[in-house]
């Protein structure tokens, strides 16, 4: 599948140096930021989710301080 889309000549140039910089074509740059993007968003996702499960859970975390304390670390 192919799209363009329109970006200032300003965004072009930010881009452009970015592929650049990584040694990937303008196409690609976008294609990883595109996908870092959704990835970083499944994570946190799911991260609030396994978080609400542990909440609901009846579990309680407790400070590291604390855990080292307790065990004279």
């Amino acid at each position: 599948m192919a799209f363009s889309i329109r970006l200032t000549e300003e965004e072009r140039n930010l881009a452009e140096s970015y592929a650049k910089l990584h040694s990937v074509s303008l196409g690609e740059a976008f294609k990883q930021a595109l996908f870092e993007k959704i990835e970083d968003e499944y994570d946190v996702a799911v991260a609030e989710e396994a978080y609400k499960e542990y909440v609901d859970g009846g579990r309680k975390s407790y400070p590291i301080a604390d855990v080292w304390k307790e065990s004279d670390l």
